[in-house]
This record gives C-alpha cells, structure tokens and sequence, in this order.
C-alpha cells in the first residue's frame, strides 16, 4: 500500500500560505516605496491618468529648469545694465565737475576718470553666464569687444581709435586751421568779404549770417561749394554794431563768430577797428574773421572732430566710392552736387544724361527718372547730384552724409548696414562713377589719406588697416531675439543682446572718446579745447530724446523677468495639483498598508503553525497501542 506525501492533493495547502506571502511582499514594498505598485499594470484603471499626469510634473520641471537658468541670466545682464548706467552717470559727473587741469599726459582728471571707466565698461558688455557670452548677439562663445586697449591704441597694422581723432583732426582743421574755409575779397572788390566752403565733406559749414552793421549788405550762403558775402558799401558802421557767422560743425553741434565794430585801437578781442574808410574796414573785418576761425578750429572744431570719428569708429557704416570723374562744361571739370543729371554738352551736366523711365537701385529700392513733377522715390532728370545723393541717403537712413568733392561720389549706408547700388542706364551710371553693382558691408570709417588735411572724403576701414571694436554677432533683426527660452507650453521670452546696440554703442563711444583725446598743454587753446570737449560729452551721457537708453533695454529685460515669474508661480501651483491627483493614483496611505500588513503576519503565523501541525499529522497515531 502507497501513502501520500505532500503533493498536489496538499499543495492547497501551501498555495495559500504562498498567497499570504505574496500579498505581504507587495504590501510590504508598497510601504518601503510609498507607491501602490511600480508597474502602471499594478495602479488599476487610472493608469492611463497616472501616466498624463507624470508628464504634465516632467514638463513643468523641465519648464522650471529652463527659467532659473534664464532668470540667472538675465540677472547678470542686468547687473551689467546697471554697471552701464552707472559709469555714465559717472563719467558725466566728472566731464562737468572736472578741472581743466592737464597732467604730463595732457589729460584731465576727469579722463583719468573716463579711462578706468571704458576699461570697466568693456568688461561690463564681455559678461558671462556659465560659459555663454551675453552680449554677443548668438555667437554666445564669442566675446563682444575686443580688449578696451585694443579699440584705443590698435594692434599690429590696425589703427585704433586714438589713431582716427588724430586723423580725423588733421582733416578737420585742414590748411592752416581754416576749417576749409577761405576768407577774401572777390575781384575788383575792395569792400566785400567773402567766407567759402572750399569743397570738402570736412571741417566748419556756413550757417547763417547776421548783422547789425550800418549799411552792411548780407548774401546768405549759397552755391556750390557755398559761399556768403557781407559788404560794407560806403559807410562805416558804428561803434558796437555786430554781425554774427554761424557754422555747423562735423558733430551736428553748432558754433557762432561774433564780431563787434569798435574804435578801440588795438580792438579787443572778438571785435575788428573801424577803419578811415570801409575798405579799411574791410581788411580789418577779415583779418579778425580769419583769427577768429582759427580759433575756432582749434577749440571747438577740435572737440567736435573726436566725437564724429568716435561716432564713425563705433558705429560702422558700408562705404561706396565712385572713381574721379568729369563734367560736359565747355572747359570739362569735376563735377559736383550743382552738376545736373542730364543736360547738353557744354553745360555742367553728366556727360551721359538719365532719360525719363531710368533708375537707380539701392538696397532693392528704385528711383525712378521722370521728366518733372517728381514725388516720392522720383527724381527729374534736371536735377542735380546732390538732389541725388540726398535721396540715395533718405533710403539708407544713413547718418553719414554722401558727398561729391573733387568729382568723387562717396555714398555712405545706414549704420551698421550693407550697401549695394546698380543702375538700369550704364553709360549715365559711368558718368557718376560708377559701374557694375557695387557694394560694401559696414565697416569703420575713417579719413580717405593721407596726406589727411587736404583729404576729401571718408572711406571704410578694413580688417587689415582698422580696428572692429564689436566681434559679437552682427545681425538686422533685433537683438531680444537672439536667445529665445520657452518657459511655458505657450510662453517663449526673448533675452538677447548685442554690446553694439545703440544705447551700448553710443554711451561707450563717447566714453572712449573722453578718454583717448590728448591735449598740448603748450597750446594756447589747450583749455578751451578740453572744455569743448568736456560739453560735449555731458551733454552726450544725458537722456537722448527719441533714441534707445540702457534703462530702455533694463525694462526689456524685466518684463522677461515678470513673465517668468508669472509662469513659474502658476507651474508651481499647477504642479502642486497635478502631484496630488497623482498620489492619490500611485501613492498609498501608509496606515492601512501597516494595519494590513500586521493582519498578515498574524493570519500568515497562524496558517505556519496550523500548516505544521498537519504537516505532523501520521497514520501511526491513530493506530491503537
């Protein structure tokens, strides 16, 4: 007779203790993970809830992730904002406040000032987050200037800043401090002054002229080049009486010379001797008008020469210049903005003329040629080169005017802007000049020499020859855009920058300026040549009407900030939701699981101990003794 060990017929047996197990490991892993299961099979029918809800928290943390690291960013950027500001202000205060006193450097203190301030506005707009450049537009491993002693005094074959004002003074100032300008008597004329530009896009323009003198006949300036007259005629004027010259100088600032008739002899200064007769008077007037230009063009000429090369080496600008080219006069000649556009021969006009239909592309933008009544992008055919240039300059915006001297058309582009000019008649195109399609790209601009005082136009600097200051990335399209972070499933915000956006660009080319200008204290006008400058750059680092200021830019940045915020708090409370429903589903109540885990270790020892006493169960006992 066979008997039965523990198998199938009493494996039911330990089935259901293995059951009991079972359900006291998971219980018992539920407790120790704070999870209902770590399967989604285990987590029932919200599984597929469960399963949405955990990406919506990853979203929202990927979201927080991306805004702390722009949050950090923008914060340097406004640390380095307000750095900006604060050498402004700074720089400013000393350009008012400083004392005209010139060290053996032939600087003031106050460029003393302004050149520890450029140092640390350079390293301001060179900031870093992490390893990414702030300021360099998307090149963000990239710096955004080159060194600030770089910019000043050049490198190699590259002439810096400092190397453009001298340049540009020289060219200013041209012969003998005139300003390329000439003061005469027309011929045959012994009573008339005659002030005239001499042609050059450089040194002091004719304003208006006014006077108080008895009897005096004024002519305004006019023609090209301009020139103004003033004669004395027959009667002297009196004792007092004044006639003022006002001039426009290269920075856009103006400056008057007013002469004062007395009889004081030797006259004082700013005034000429009223002589025995008027051509007496007359040298006498032009021989305090000529000192009275030189001084002029030592003091504030001088001031105002620095800040526009400053302005040309700061703010590049593309450069196209046509070849040496002559009118149809009778006696040929250069031709100049009076030269018309067309015309017959023996008549100063181009030597091909445009005909009505003709046009003249810039940046993709016609002109067109009309035989009259021209509007908007027309021009007639009798008009002149510069009725030309001043419409080529209107499509460009340039702030750089294009200039015709010495039968030599430069045209200059917007700032920071490529160039490009064609034209549907060749053979009129030629007779300005020009040929094929020329074009340039944005570069610094500098005096076309030397030799630099008897220079007439401005050409654009190369890498070769020239300093870039900017090497961040140079682009059309705003600078926010340049660095974009999606901080929401439908919010992006736009923190990019560029060191040579306007606000940046003109608050450290004036500070730059300030500190490069070197003065001879030798020089009898070395005072007044400081303290020109000295306005200027006050003047400059205050609030600009119409144009872009650092605070400008901060306010950018803080809306970035504000919209960060919002979506950051409202992450937070959507995630605090979305992390409660989702415990509800994948999480457990600590309690119960232990109650019924307590449960199963009282009904798992029972069945061990009741399994063992059958287990121990035999035959041999109930058999009788």
């Amino acid at each position: 007779m066979s008997i039965d060990g523990v198998n199938g017929r009493t494996s039911y047996i330990g089935t259901s203790i293995m059951g009991l197990r079972r359900q006291l490991d998971e219980l018992t892993q539920q407790l120790a993970s704070g999870r209902v299961s770590t399967s989604y099979a285990g987590q029932g029918a919200n599984r597929g809830f469960a399963i949405s809800l955990r990406a919506q928290v990853s979203s929202i943390d990927a979201f927080a992730d991306t805004a702390k690291n722009v949050n950090t960013r923008l914060n340097v950027v406004n640390l380095a904002l307000q750095g900006m500001i604060d050498i402004g202000k700074s720089v400013k205060g000393a350009a008012s406040t400083s004392t005209i006193v010139l060290n053996d450097n032939g600087q003031t203190s106050g460029q003393i000032t302004a050149q520890a301030a450029f140092s640390n506005a350079v390293s301001l707009l060179n900031s870093q987050s992490g390893d990414r450049y702030l300021f360099s537009g998307r090149t963000t491993d990239t710096a955004a200037t080159v060194p600030g002693d770089v910019m000043l005094d050049g490198v190699g074959t590259q002439a810096g800043l400092k190397q453009l004002i001298n340049e540009r003074r020289q060219a200013d100032q041209g012969i003998g401090n005139m300003g390329h300008l000439t003061v005469s008597s027309p011929p045959l004329t012994t009573t008339v002054t005659s002030l005239a530009e001499d042609g050059s896009s450089f040194g002091l323009k004719l304003g208006a002229v006014t006077s108080s003198l008895t009897g005096a006949i004024v002519t305004q300036p006019a023609g090209t080049p301009p020139a103004t007259t003033i004669d004395l005629g027959a009667v002297n004027p009196s004792d007092g009486e004044k006639v003022t010259f006002n001039f426009n100088l290269p920075d856009g600032t103006t400056e008057a010379i007013t002469l004062t008739a007395t009889t004081t002899n030797p006259p004082p200064a700013g005034s000429f001797l009223i002589g025995v007769d008027t051509v007496a008077t007359t040298a006498n007037l032009q021989a305090a008008l000529t000192s009275s230009i030189q001084t002029l063009s030592d003091t504030s000429l001088v001031a105002a020469s620095a800040i526009t090369a400053s302005k040309n080496f700061f703010n590049p600008s593309a450069t196209v210049i046509g070849s040496a080219v002559n009118n149809q006069n009778t006696v040929p000649g250069p031709i100049t903005g009076a030269t018309l556009l067309s015309g017959a021969a023996g008549t100063d006009s181009l030597s091909a003329s445009f005909a009505a239909g003709d046009t003249i592309t810039v940046n993709g933008t016609p002109i067109t040629f009309v035989a009259a009544g021209a509007t908007g992008n027309q021009l007639n055919i009798t008009d002149s080169v510069q009725t030309l240039l001043a419409k080529i300059d209107s499509i460009t915006g340039t702030s750089t005017l294009s200039t015709v001297t010495g039968g030599v058309i430069a045209l200059h582009g917007g700032d920071g802007e490529s160039l490009s000019i064609s034209s549907s008649n060749a053979a009129a195109f030629a007779a300005l000049g020009f040929s094929g399609t020329p074009s340039a790209n944005p570069a610094p601009l500098r005096v076309n020499g030397p030799p630099f005082a008897t220079a007439t136009n401005l050409i654009g600097g190369t890498s070769t020859n020239t300093v870039s200051w900017y090497t961040g990335e140079i682009g059309a399209d705003p600078a926010r855009g340049t660095a974009i972070a999606r901080i929401d499933q439908s919010v992006t915000v736009q923190y990019g920058a560029r060191a040579n956006e306007q606000a940046l660009r003109y608050q450290l080319q004036n500070i730059a300026v300030y500190a490069a200008v070197t003065t001879n204290a030798n020089n009898p006008n070395s005072k007044a040549q400081v303290n020109a400058l000295q306005q200027r750059i006050s003047a400059n680092l205050a609030p600009q009407t119409g144009q872009q200021s650092i605070q400008d830019m901060q306010a950018v940045f803080a809306g970035a900030q504000n919209a960060i915020k919002a979506s950051t708090d409202r992450q937070i409370q959507l995630k605090g939701m979305a992390q409660t429903m989702l415990d509800q589903i994948e999480g457990i109540n600590q309690d119960e699981v232990a109650t019924k885990i307590l449960a199963l270790q009282t009904s798992l020892q029972a069945s061990y101990q009741t399994t063992s006493m059958l287990y121990q169960i035999s035959l041999t006992k109930f058999l009788p003794i």
